[in-house]
């Protein structure tokens, strides 16, 4: 029975369940029987010991929460038995010492991707289109209508072919109920531009009538994103009067990249003959640009030229167990192969701050992290929220019980390699190896933070589904569980139930991980994100987001 639970760390006081266990079960686990007090479903936790009002209970090897009141051992852990504590953290000069991972089997893989005049190598060929400011999102909505389904980027054609016929339908009176929706009857048009992965769109309702602050951020965003290794060309629509103007957005693309040599077309509205004027000018040199990136061919590229962001969103128990573990090993790959990763979420780093601040490289970097996450915390406090508040009512469903749980869960994306450096929102990743970034926890503001500072594919895990992509940064889906995985198959790319069941090890699931990166990096395969053009893109305004 002992393959019913799992104990994380050795300095643990609960079990995991990893099936749904019954009330009253019995289950021998390293020669000491347990029995369950009630029903554990999978992915829960339970109480090793009997446990006082106050006692401190640790997961991971880390404090993840206080009793609060006193319970007998077999109880489930449930948000009216726990409250989030962690522990306090601090600089301490650490000599910290990693296991190194084997890497043999990746020394001499190259991938083949986009090769840009600084050094940089994309996964992508795509060309962007930004506003300064909202009020040019109806503009960029017209041009993205006239160009997608011309160029062969539209996905929606079975739809629109759906709703077409239930109109007809309506019109002759016909029942709706009789209509089929068949969207393998729909032909697919072909990419106008083969070397082109797509036009991307960048609408936001930022720009003017927020804080200057909110504008400024924004500005250095979008030009995180013009100059974004994916991106070989971009269009800027500007309307003029806005906080955010044109020069600002060009001061920070070239302080950020003094030799930026992409296209850049900029058009203003309120400097245009009129608004007709000046889309059809938008669109006329588009289509030449376009022209022009795709003579770009892909070139085999060393894998250290990769930079991956590693996320989680809409996590479960299993979360900490099979997907981020692995992901984690597959992080610390990179690192020694010289590639950068990304580990960002600030609020669910909650409770591994000490851990984090101990693999730091020097102590610049240490309290470079500490002052960040004192001052995000600290504005969520001012507001009457903070991190504790942080997890949502489907992780709670599915075992994250506390913000502690759920981040040290969440941490370990990060593998066990040395912190190389820590970057504030929008700041580029310029290290090998592993940077910590500040964004929130929120998916999408999160992987948007993540392409702002350089990351060419996303690794995205989750337990409970998410459809949650990127414009320019292709995101690859990684369930926790098999159960997801076969559910959502149209937006989950890889699997990491065998985990679960004991059928791979989290290095072997590491390695399948980065063979599929590769892959994808290559353009061999495209991941449901990005087939979906599912583009999601939202701003931090660096008040309180968690």
């Amino acid at each position: 029975m002992s393959n019913l639970i799992l104990k994380i760390n050795q300095r643990d006081n609960v079990l995991v369940a990893l099936q749904d266990i019954p009330a009253e079960t019995e289950i021998v686990f390293e020669s000491v029987t347990y029995k369950t007090l009630e029903a554990i479903p999978a992915k829960h936790k339970f109480f090793m010991n009997d446990m006082k009002q106050g006692d401190e209970i640790f997961m991971y090897g880390v404090l993840v929460g206080k009793v609060q009141y006193d319970l007998g051992a077999g109880t489930r852990m449930t948000t009216e038995n726990t409250k989030h504590a962690a522990e306090p953290y601090y600089y301490r000069k650490v000599d910290y010492q990693w296991t190194k991972p084997d890497v043999s089997r990746f020394l001499h893989k190259t991938f083949k991707g986009y090769h840009r005049s600084n050094g940089n190598v994309g996964t992508a060929n795509y060309w962007l289109f930004i506003p300064t400011v909202f009020c040019e999102n109806r503009n960029l909505d017209i041009i993205k209508e006239s160009l997608y389904n011309e160029l062969g980027y539209a996905v929606d054609a079975k739809y629109k072919n759906y709703t077409h016929q239930l109109v007809e339908a309506i019109s002759k009176g016909e029942n709706l109920d009789d209509i089929d929706f068949s969207p393998s009857n729909i032909p697919s048009k072909e990419r106008i531009f083969k070397n082109v992965d797509g036009i991307k769109f960048l609408n936001h309702t930022g720009g003017c009538g927020g804080t200057r602050q909110d504008a400024d951020t924004l500005s250095r965003l979008l030009a995180s994103y013009a100059d974004h290794p994916n991106v070989a060309g971009v269009t800027l629509l500007s309307l003029g009067c806005q906080h955010l103007q044109i020069d600002n957005f060009k001061k920070d693309l070239y302080n950020r990249n003094p030799d930026f040599d992409k296209p850049l077309l900029v058009f203003e509205q309120q400097k245009a003959e009129s608004e007709e004027t000046m889309l059809k000018n938008a669109i006329f040199g588009t289509l030449k640009g376009l022209l022009e990136i795709n003579k770009i061919e892909r070139e085999d590229a060393p894998i250290s030229k990769l930079c991956i962001g590693v996320k989680c969103g809409g996590s479960d128990g299993f979360s900490g167990i099979s997907a981020n573990p692995a992901v984690g090993h597959l992080a610390d790959m990179l690192s020694i192969l010289g590639a950068k990763v990304l580990l960002a979420e600030f609020p669910e780093l909650c409770g591994v701050e000490q851990e984090l601040i101990d693999r730091s490289v020097d102590k610049e970097t240490a309290e470079k992290f500490i002052k960040l996450m004192t001052e995000y915390d600290e504005l969520a406090h001012a507001v009457g929220s903070g991190f504790y508040m942080n997890p949502s009512p489907g992780n709670i469903k599915d075992g994250l019980i506390t913000d502690a749980i759920k981040s040290a869960g969440a941490a370990k994306k990060g593998g066990s390699s040395p912190v190389v450096d820590v970057l504030d929102y929008t700041e580029p990743a310029t290290k090998p190896g592993l940077s910590l970034v500040c964004t929130p926890g929120n998916d999408v503001e999160a992987t948007t933070g993540k392409a702002a500072s350089g990351a060419t594919l996303i690794l995205f895990t989750t337990g409970l589904g998410t459809p949650t992509g990127n414009p320019v940064c292709p995101v690859i889906k990684v369930a926790t569980n098999t159960a997801l995985a076969t559910k959502m198959s149209d937006i989950i790319d890889i699997d990491t139930g065998a985990v679960v069941r004991g059928e791979k090890t989290i290095q072997e699931m590491g390695e399948d991980i980065l063979d599929f990166c590769i892959e994808v990096a290559s353009g061999n395969i495209i991941p449901k994100a990005v087939a979906l053009n599912q583009d999601d893109f939202i701003p931090w305004k660096r008040g309180v987001s968690l």
